[in-house]
């Protein structure tokens, strides 16, 4: 019969930074807290914030799931969540591409119209120049 040990989320962290070759300082500098402090989180001591575990994962480059569960994720499993996710990014990066394109065309079609507005100005200043009258057209009034 196999007994099964739940090691926690302190454990887990232990292991995975030693397999990283960090020291518990190296972690708390990474993490800008004290040694104590990051001492306390891999004794088990401190309660953690859902936002100190994702920056702890963060930092060994693993999912904060993968310190809250006992088993590994079926490998499956995990590549559809990725797929999925990677396919969300790719979808908001095609959207910011898209909204970029956007803009540059905005911006070509401001300088264009400067462009063309500056060079009518220099023509007209030109002509002044020369002597040439211009014709100016009646707006109606």
């Amino acid at each position: 019969m196999s007994t099964f040990t739940n090691r926690g989320p302190a454990e887990k962290i232990r292991l995975q930074r030693l397999q990283r070759g960090l020291s518990q300082e190296n972690m708390a500098d990474l993490l800008g807290l004290s040694t104590t402090a990051y001492g306390d989180i891999e004794r088990g001591k401190t309660d953690l914030t859902l936002s100190r575990l994702t920056q702890i994962a963060n930092v060994l480059a693993i999912s904060p799931l993968t310190l809250l569960t006992d088993d590994a994720l079926p490998a499956q499993v995990i590549e559809v969540k990725t797929d999925e996710l990677a396919s969300h990014e790719l979808e908001t990066l095609r959207l910011t591409v898209e909204k970029q394109q956007l803009e540059l065309d905005k911006l070509r079609l401001e300088a264009d119209y400067w462009k063309r507005k500056y060079d009518d100005r220099i023509a007209m200043e030109v002509l002044r120049s020369m002597g040439v009258e211009q014709k100016r057209e009646r707006i109606g009034f």
